[in-house]
Order: C-alpha cells, then sequence, then structure tokens
C-alpha cells in the first residue's frame, strides 16, 4: 500500500462491502417463495449468493434454469418486491463510518463502483446522510462492461481525475479484487462482506480485512 499521502480516493463496492443491504434482499426474495409456497431460505443462504446478482439468486431460490418458462416472471417479481423494501433495513457496516469521516477529514475522496444499477442504487444511498459527500457513483447503466472489467474503476479516477495507482478499492467479492487489480489500484478484500471467507487469499496481491474498522489503518499504512 502506498503512503497515506500519495492516496486520493477510496471507491467501495456497494452490496456487502459499503452497506449491508442482505436484510431487505432475504425479505423482497422470501415474501416471493412464500407467494409461491416454496421454502423460505435462510439469512446464510442468500447472503452467499447476493454479490452473484439476481439471476443467480433465482435460480438457487427456485432451483430452476435461466431456460425455465417461468424465469423471467420469478425475477421480475423479486426485482419489484425489491424495489418496496430498499432502504427498510439496510444499513451501513460498523466501522464504515468512522471510515468516512477519516476520508473526509484527511481531504480523500470517496466514491462507489457496484454492478447494481442506479433505479436501485440511488435510493439506498439517498437514505444515508452519512454518504453525502459521495464523489461518483459508477453503475453498470455507466459503463459498457461491469465487474470483473476495471471499466468502472477507470470511469471513476478519469472523472476526479485521479490515478488508479492512488486510489484504493475495497469490494467483498471476487470480481472486484479482479477488477481493482487489473486497473492498477491498492485493492482491499472485505472479508466481512459476502463472498471472500472461503477463498485462498495467496492468490490475489492485494489486502484483507476482517472488519470494516480494520480499512483506515490498511489506507493509512
Amino acid at each position: 500500500m502506498q503512503e497515506k499521502s500519495n492516496i486520493k480516493l477510496v471507491l467501495f463496492d456497494l452490496d456487502g462491502t459499503l452497506i449491508d443491504t442482505a436484510p431487505d434482499f432475504i425479505t423482497s426474495l422470501n415474501n416471493v417463495l412464500s407467494k409461491y409456497n416454496k421454502k423460505k431460505l435462510s439469512p446464510s443462504e442468500i447472503k452467499t449468493h447476493i454479490s452473484e446478482g439476481s439471476s443467480k439468486l433465482i435460480k438457487y431460490a427456485f432451483k430452476i434454469k435461466e431456460d425455465h418458462e417461468e424465469f423471467e416472471k420469478f425475477k421480475n417479481e423479486f426485482l419489484q418486491e425489491y424495489k418496496k423494501n430498499l432502504t427498510i433495513d439496510s444499513n451501513l457496516f460498523d466501522g464504515i463510518e468512522e471510515v468516512l469521516a477519516y476520508l473526509d477529514k484527511n481531504n480523500i475522496f470517496f466514491g462507489i463502483v457496484t454492478n447494481k444499477y442506479h433505479e436501485y442504487t440511488d435510493p439506498i444511498i439517498k437514505s444515508f446522510p452519512q454518504l453525502r459527500n459521495l464523489k461518483i457513483v459508477v453503475c453498470p447503466d455507466d459503463v459498457s462492461v461491469s465487474k470483473p472489467d476495471p471499466e468502472g474503476i477507470f470511469l471513476a479516477c478519469k472523472k476526479l481525475g485521479v490515478s488508479p495507482k492512488q486510489t484504493v478499492f475495497l469490494g467483498d467479492h471476487q470480481n472486484d479484487l479482479r477488477a481493482g487489480i487489473s486497473a492498477g489500484a491498492n485493492v482491499i478484500g472485505c472479508l466481512y462482506g459476502y463472498s471472500l471467507s472461503e477463498i485462498d487469499k495467496e492468490i490475489y496481491d492485494c489486502k484483507f480485512v476482517n472488519t470494516a474498522s480494520e480499512i483506515i489503518s490498511k489506507i493509512s499504512s
């Protein structure tokens, strides 16, 4: 990791990194499952698949493939249900508020690069006053290729006039790590999120944190 004075920008993945959105995913998916008299899933089952996107969630929850005749119906119903529940129980991860305060105090820009579309991302962000100083939000709507491609990180850096080498990128999925490394950013894997607990950390050239409270020390060291 570079010297603190060289870090000008910190970019966060959204789900499982900056915000714990799992509670609202869990409520929404289980509401749809209940409608069709399907077995509800446990929070741990759903969390494992959140970062894979809505299609993976539907395939896992309904035990069907994408070519199933009712796949699109189930997926659309889930997305509509999720829209109703976007901001009910989601929260910043413990320690994130302190990280944001540190970034503000040290005049370090911060933003979001996510694979979640603006129609879902924007209402969530607006519900958190702690995120009022966000400098940029990059969603799939803004790029031609989503993570693990580094285009979103490059776009954020370009718009803010910051080099990827002066940027820290944090994520809780292997696609985040791949995107950050490909972009040439300083990458931090968030083991407190949804998807990295079982990975072989040795194969990624980055640092890891077990809690969000450890992020400040990784940025400043």
